[in-house]
């Protein structure tokens, strides 16, 4: 049976949440495989609308066994508070497995993500400020805490010994606050050893079983193409791989098991933070599409930049990741639009450009080139063929799918669960 990949193709934001709750029942496992809890999942089930975190959305499919794996850095309490949040409306959260390899964030990642990004002021980052930058910075420089050190409190005391000899100087003597105390942050995490004990497990062994057994395993990417440290667009990017490279690292499974790589996509284009944005939109038609898409961070409550679509942006997610199948949401927030403008190409300095620039430099400067579809007015919310579709709605479709690398093989018209509706067989 399959391994899939499920990415963001944008700057995130896509509603990859939607896409997955897609899968669900036909999955056994869901994957988080790189991020933290800096980025979101809006899922809606019937009238309850659910914002997961750090947790895979798959937490919601009974029969799913979710999984936070090697890749994804983990801060304990936000994990217990998502658990207890789900459990007090009825989830059932007792089947998620954590990796003992993953790295853990604690509080002085927090606080030095905190005080740098204020440091940097008119070039500040744009960061959540939840300590994924600075636990993924530990765990290259190889002086992390990991999940499995946990519960061994020596171990745990030395590493955390070894990790604020330096930070506490940076504290003080940088940024001028109070230093933090090596059994402070050693009792909090050690506070959470028990009741994280029956969570952890070899991930990437049981993975790898389950596939040989001829289960089907979804890997769940956070953030998306434009954030990955290596492949976004450098430096207003996320700290992990948010590509489909990026599930064979994070998870501990190969690539050459990974059979298909969806790729969702947003009928339109947003970015939370600094940094380029071609497409951006600073009038009524970027208010129009933030308030009518309800363009609000899931983690941070913040206003998301709105622009239109961007087909050198989805050509270029589609050849990084080897996509496989897009699935495009929310085209129901563009109904009763006259005239829908794509982005096709840009204008670097007067000359056309077909693709994302290389260039950092031309990439901020580059000025997009617009082809105009005709717009809908009907509504598309209960549509669930793509027959169905006003006409003008299937021409746009098909514009983009002929623009962007790979198929449209679902399409989202709604916020609803079921408000979606699909040409081809995604797991097919």
């Amino acid at each position: 049976m399959p391994a899939i990949v499920l990415i963001g193709a944008q700057w995130g934001d896509e509603g990859k949440g939607k896409a997955t709750d897609l899968l669900g029942s036909r999955v056994d496992y869901v994957v988080k495989f790189n991020g933290g809890n800096n980025a979101g999942h809006t899922v809606v089930v019937g009238d309850e609308k659910y914002a997961l975190h750090l947790l895979p959305s798959g937490i919601l499919s009974p029969d799913v066994v979710p999984v936070i794996a090697n890749g994804v850095v983990v801060d304990i309490e936000v994990l217990f508070h998502e658990l207890d949040a789900l459990g007090a409306r009825g989830v059932d959260v007792s089947r998620l497995l954590v990796s003992a390899n993953a790295h853990v964030i604690t509080q002085y990642h927090r606080t030095l993500d905190k005080v740098t990004e204020r440091f940097l002021g008119k070039r500040q980052i744009g960061t959540t400020g939840r300590g994924i930058g600075p636990a993924y910075a530990d765990k290259i420089n190889r002086v992390g805490i990991r999940i499995q050190d946990i519960f061994d409190e020596n171990i745990l005391r030395q590493k955390v010994e070894g990790a604020l000899d330096q930070k506490n100087h940076l504290l003080v003597k940088i940024y001028n606050r109070r230093a933090i105390g090596v059994d402070e942050v050693v009792n909090d995490l050690l506070s959470y050893a028990d009741r994280l004990r029956p969570m952890v497990a070899d991930t990437g062994l049981v993975l790898n079983q389950a596939l040989e057994a001829g289960k089907t395993v979804l890997f769940e990417g956070g953030q998306a193409t434009m954030l990955d440290v290596d492949h976004g667009t450098y430096p207003f990017v996320t700290s992990s791989n948010a590509t489909s490279g990026g599930a064979a690292t994070g998870s501990g499974v190969a690539p050459n098991r990974i059979d298909r790589v969806i790729a969702v996509v947003k009928a339109y284009t947003t970015r939370v933070g600094a940094g380029p944005f071609p497409t951006e939109l600073h009038d009524e038609s970027g208010e129009f599409l933030r308030s009518k898409g309800f363009e609000f961070g899931t983690t941070t409550g913040r206003p998301r930049r709105t622009g239109w679509y961007d087909a050198p942006v989805a050509r270029y997610s589609a050849r990084v990741n080897g996509v496989t199948d897009f699935v495009l949401t929310k085209l129901d927030v563009l109904t009763g639009l006259e005239k829908i403008p794509v982005c096709v190409a840009y204008d670097v300095d007067g000359t056309r450009v077909e693709e994302v620039p290389v260039s950092q430099s031309d990439f901020h400067h580059a000025v997009p080139i617009y082809e105009e579809f005709p717009g809908w007015s009907e509504d598309i919310t209960g549509v669930r063929t793509f027959e169905e579709l006003p006409q003008n709605a299937r021409d746009y479709v098909l514009a983009l799918e002929a623009m962007s690398g790979s198929r449209m093989s679902a399409i989202g018209v709604g916020p609803d669960r079921e408000a979606i509706l699909q040409r081809y067989d995604l797991l097919g």
